[in-house]
């Protein structure tokens, strides 16, 4: 199973590579994740240059689909020819998105009807797009994620890991970049927030 981590110019590097890191954890088990850009090098919002791992065409064969934020994703939403790259399947794919990355899934038309998850800033402008945010860290609808701040990009991991692999691979991918000391306290917070993610609203 693939893992596209969608990651364009100016982008939170919290966000696409946490959720990498996390995933490719599971490597061993068939899971892995790829950072997946527009161009071979995107930069940062803090300057860090990121070689592509794969070609933004990549998001049609993967089984995940992560869209990353970061400060230009305004642009993003705003670029017809860089938005018909992003050809997604919710009907066969896990669909998820990072903060400013629900304007991506609302641009997709991906979020009609569902409320979202964004980050503080991001909120206005998905709410513009008339997307229900909601005050939570991650939620989840079928199979369309989406998560409210920087450090949430480990909930959509969890999201990710737990359902290709299950609850137990989640678990033991935590319990390894779990602080010292925190370790339970870790692993039991990303499951509670996934599992009352994907129970809201019901």
């Amino acid at each position: 199973m693939r893992v596209a981590v969608v990651t364009f110019d100016g982008f939170n590097e919290l966000d696409s590579f946490i959720a990498s890191a996390l995933i490719n954890r599971c490597r061993k088990d068939g899971l892995e994740a790829f950072i997946t850009t527009p161009t071979p090098v995107v930069t940062s919002m803090n300057g860090v240059e990121a070689s592509g791992q794969r070609p933004m065409e990549f998001v049609t064969e993967a089984d995940v689909v992560l869209i990353g934020s970061g400060v230009r994703t305004r642009d993003v939403v705003a670029d017809d020819r860089l938005i018909s790259r992003l050809p997604l399947d919710p009907s066969r794919q896990l669909i998820g998105a990072q903060c400013s990355g629900a304007l991506v899934l609302a641009r997709l038309g991906l979020l009609e009807g569902t409320p979202a998850c964004t980050d503080r800033a991001s909120r206005p402008f998905v709410e513009a797009c008339g997307v229900t945010v909601l005050d939570a860290p991650f939620h989840a609808e079928g199979n369309i994620a989406t998560a409210g701040g920087c450090l949430a990009s480990q909930y959509l991991a969890t999201w990710v890991i737990t359902r290709t692999l299950g609850v137990d691979a989640a678990r033991h991918v935590l319990d390894y970049v779990a602080p010292v000391g925190e370790h339970q306290q870790t692993i039991e917070r990303a499951l509670r927030a996934v599992r009352t993610g994907e129970a809201a609203l019901r």
